[in-house]
């Protein structure tokens, strides 16, 4: 054999918008569990975390196979600087019985995500809905995959009504030219 056929072949990522979202939940746990500003964080996983390596390390050694950086960056700021906003309607949407801090940190950080995912407006809530729910699975084996698919409804509808309740219509807009 060659020393170019001792190399393991390097895989690009299934589904780089999946990685960037895996990588979004990592970065904002990363973010509440340490204290961390939020670029200091997105800086690390682009630098050290993100793409394939020679001996094909993944999620397990902390590696993110090619995500699509820039949905990650953009979950990340979006759930950061709506924060507040986020963790109001999670309180609201879970029972009186169960704040949010009692919520295990990882699935904290995947509602940040996913909800700072649907305040961005970019992607059917649907989707953020079932790739929310596909990384629970990969993050849990009990029930917190329904848990999530139940917050994640609730939440989305109120958060995205409210938002459009606060944009200025296109008619008051034009009034204005």
């Amino acid at each position: 054999m060659t020393e170019l056929q001792d190399q393991p072949e390097l895989k690009g990522a299934q589904r780089p918008r999946t990685a960037a979202r895996v990588a979004a939940v990592q970065a904002l746990f990363q973010i509440e569990q340490n204290e961390d500003r939020a670029e200091s964080v997105v800086q690390q996983f682009m630098v050290h975390r993100f793409g394939t390596t020679l001996n094909n390390d993944s999620y397990e050694e902390g590696y993110v196979p090619e995500p699509d950086t820039r949905l990650f960056v953009s979950v990340v700021k979006e759930a950061v600087s709506h924060r507040s906003l986020i963790l109001d309607q999670l309180a609201a949407t879970l029972p009186a019985t169960w704040p949010v801090t009692r919520l295990d940190p990882v699935l904290r950080a995947l509602f940040m995500a996913a909800l700072g995912e649907a305040l961005a407006g970019e992607v059917p809530a649907s989707v953020i809905i079932n790739e929310y729910m596909d990384i629970a699975h990969g993050f849990f084996s009990g029930d917190e995959p329904k848990l999530v698919n139940g917050v994640l409804d609730t939440a989305i509808k109120q958060l995205t009504s409210t938002e459009k309740n606060q944009r200025p219509s296109e008619a008051e807009d034009n009034k204005a030219d």
